[in-house]
């Protein structure tokens, strides 16, 4: 008969035993799923904000500094007044001033078309309707080189060129990309909301305004940061329609550091932060809906 003394001992040794095993499986666990994947995000990471790093770095060197070779990471005094000098050598708050009158427009415009044609192609039946829409997504081949000169010409003929209804007017009637962003995300409310608002009696458009909207608003987040995005970093449409220096926007003042000669390296990269920050800002604000409306948007 087994002596109950020394069975207690070994079920003690083999509980001792089991027990570093599974912290020890836990703890690579850990590792393996957590640990690891944020460490190399974190280095993706870093690599990513290199390039603005250098960026800001730049904007505090002087010329010597700048064209060193070997390539010179921190300056020995930090140059701060290459910030004040390139505000002064340009109107920037003018300039600034321009871009945010066409940011906002060109998302006002953009909010207020594209909802309403995704709307209708996602919720609403009607003759043609997957051949309007197979036309609709289409355009978005055709390169914008290709219609920059005949727009130009037809903006020049209305009178528009030089002010700011080449680069706002279009978003009044929607772009292709974010109409499909819209009808996907449209798509995956259940159609059990509208069948609902019908019974009680709610038009359409009621429907598409107390209802369908309120639940997109992670969509809406993202495509009014994108609209943003385009009209504040766009320089080929500015150029091309702008021809007043008062009315530029600050995509192309800045080159106005770039002489025939020689470049004002210094104040075009202080300048050049100050254009990138606010975009920066913005997202760390909006990150989450735009995250949020770009993983939904491809449920159903």
């Amino acid at each position: 008969m087994e002596n109950p003394i020394f069975s207690v001992k070994n079920d003690k040794q083999a509980v001792g035993k089991y027990v570093p095993q599974k912290k020890r499986r836990g703890l690579n666990r850990v590792i393996k799923e957590s640990i690891t994947p944020h460490l190399l995000l974190a280095i993706v990471g870093l690599l990513f904000l290199l390039p603005f790093a250098w960026l800001v770095l730049t904007s505090l060197k002087t010329l010597d500094e700048i064209f060193a070779i070997p390539p010179v990471w921190l300056p020995e005094t930090f140059l701060w007044s290459n910030y004040s000098d390139a505000i002064k050598a340009i109107p920037f708050f003018r300039y600034i001033w321009n871009t945010v009158v066409v940011c906002l427009f060109s998302v006002a415009g953009q909010l207020i078309s594209a909802p309403l044609v995704a709307y209708a192609f996602a919720r609403m039946k009607f003759k043609g309707r997957d051949f309007i829409f197979f036309l609709m997504m289409a355009t978005m081949i055709l390169p914008y080189q290709v219609t920059m000169i005949p727009l130009y010409v037809m903006y020049n003929k209305l009178g528009m060129v030089d002010t700011y209804l080449p680069l706002t007017l279009p978003n009044f009637f929607g772009a292709a990309f974010y109409i499909f962003l819209l009808r996907q995300f449209f798509l995956g409310i259940p159609h059990e909301y509208s069948e609902s608002a019908k019974i009680d009696g709610a038009s359409e458009f009621r429907i598409y305004w107390q209802i369908i909207l309120p639940l997109s608003k992670p969509v809406l987040f993202t495509v009014a940061l994108l609209t943003f995005l385009g009209a504040w970093g766009d320089f080929l449409g500015p150029l091309i329609y702008l021809n007043d220096p008062k009315n530029w926007t600050l995509s192309v003042g800045l080159k106005a550091f770039i002489g025939e000669h020689s470049v004002d390296w210094g104040m075009l990269m202080a300048a050049s932060t100050m254009f990138t920050i606010p975009i920066i800002i913005l997202y760390f604000f909006v990150q989450r809906q735009f995250i949020q409306g770009i993983t939904l948007t491809g449920f159903k």
